[in-house]
């Protein structure tokens, strides 16, 4: 048996991340892998998406290079190259991560608990006081019948030709900027979602304007669409306001969200599963049936597998929230890449008021701002909330070129106690796209 300071299982960013920080910290590191490192984020996820969501972007702005008094003829996809570039860029960065993990202890395998101290891997043995379970999340299904004929997001970055048409079950940040990438390399899409509006998580004001803007580009938007079957392959059987309904396209996607990898044998130490996630403190320990916490053996759970938010960047915080570097935040900004992007970060409008609290809120359109004018990036809203008694900045979300890069400065003002009068008297550069955020925060 192998004795180690630490054991961390999963090399997404939660886990690399924090394996790094550990040998940084002087202890003898170990990362268990059992597919390639980078996690979903970097194979399956973040990384892959972003690079399709370019090469759309890119698509669209030559599609109307003319209105910005550039010619062009002949603008088509090669959709096996838009993949390869998006293989390029995820081989890249992965090796970028195997040169920072080179202090570590990599071991490629399947992570089982043995006991809250010992990890077998294949037919080998590690111990050590402190393991950290960073295991991610896989594609959730719905329980229906014909579920497998659909794609999951994994599969369809796998794609190898381009559709004529696509049907996408779920209005979340997965679906939406699948939907926004296919629309932009001219497939027809339609996207099913079961809430009243897409993007439920974010300002409905929000997410009903980027709505809006999609169908303008032609993508089709159903809202409370509860989809019942997928009898073969390219059929989806929904039901919208009691009628029963159905739409007929080349490939269906199914993107309803993600589900925590909890390793096997923890759920038998008594670890406490709670929404089908692995339950934690605020310290990123797990919770145990017996309520015991030994003070020798620690087990900690960080990022997707605990299910307190799916984001890559709160899997890095997670990390140095168990080494006991960092203090657990709850301002955390997130983005979704379609085309106009959104963004959030703080406390939505329809969330202030019902838990009661005295608002005003300013909003700041593109259509008003100098750089987004001459971007030919019209289509946007900047909306800021703040607490009228005390001036702090409670949220802000945008809709438009770039929202996922203006945000962070709210996000960093949110974080530091700034008051919105601060963000109001700083001088923001002009001619800029930051100046809608100085422009939409509430007198």
């Amino acid at each position: 048996m192998t004795t180690y300071d630490l054991i961390v299982i999963g090399a997404g960013p939660g886990g690399y991340e924090t394996a790094v920080e550990a040998v940084a910290l002087g202890k003898k590191t170990a990362l268990i892998e059992r597919d390639k490192i980078g996690g979903t984020c970097l194979n399956r996820g973040c990384i892959p998406t972003k690079a399709l969501c370019r090469s759309a972007e890119v698509m669209t702005t030559l599609s109307d290079a003319s209105s910005f008094g550039i010619e062009s003829t002949g603008v088509s996809v090669n959709f096996s190259e838009v993949m390869n570039r998006k293989d390029r860029i995820v081989n890249e960065l992965r090796d970028g991560v195997a040169t920072l993990i080179k202090d570590v202890d990599l071991i490629s395998g399947e992570a089982v608990f043995l006991s809250k101290s010992v990890i077998r891997v294949n037919d080998e043995e590690y111990t050590a006081p402190e393991i950290i379970i960073a295991t991610g999340s896989m594609p959730s299904t719905l329980d229906i019948p014909g579920k497998e004929n659909a794609l999951s997001s994994d599969d369809i970055l796998s794609l190898e030709y381009l559709p004529k048409s696509l049907a996408i079950i779920g209005g979340g940040v997965i679906g939406m900027e699948f939907a926004s990438v296919f629309a932009s390399f001219g497939v027809e899409v339609t996207v099913l979602e079961y809430c009243k509006e897409i993007l439920p998580s974010f300002d409905i004001e929000i997410a009903k304007r980027l709505r809006m803007s999609l169908k303008r580009r032609g993508i089709t938007v159903i809202t409370g669409a509860k989809v019942t079957s997928i009898p073969e392959k390219g059929i989806v059987n929904y039901e919208l306001k009691g009628k029963h309904k159905s739409v007929e396209t080349e490939i269906v996607l199914m993107a309803v969200g993600r589900k925590p990898v909890i390793p096997d044998g923890l759920k038998e130490l008594g670890a406490v599963i709670e929404r089908d996630a692995i339950s934690v403190g605020d310290d990123m320990c797990v919770r145990f049936t017996d309520g015991i916490d030994s003070n020798d053996v620690r087990i900690y759970a960080i990022g997707d597998v605990n299910a307190r938010c799916m984001l890559a960047h709160v899997a890095t915080m997670h990390g140095l929230v168990a080494l006991g570097l960092s203090e657990l935040k709850d301002i955390i900004p997130s983005a979704v890449f379609t085309n106009p992007e959104c963004a959030t970060v703080g406390l939505t409008e329809e969330k202030c008021i019902n838990e009661g609290r005295n608002i005003k809120i300013g909003k700041a359109t593109f259509r008003s701002n100098g750089k987004a004018l001459s971007m030919g990036e019209t289509d946007g809203l900047v909306k800021i909330i703040v607490d009228a008694d005390s001036d702090e900045i409670l949220g802000c979300h945008i809709c438009g070129a770039h929202a996922s890069d203006m945000v962070q400065e709210m996000a960093t003002a949110m974080n530091a106690g700034i008051k919105s009068a601060l963000i109001k008297d700083a001088v923001h550069a002009h001619p800029t796209l930051s100046e809608l955020v100085k422009a939409a925060v509430p007198k």
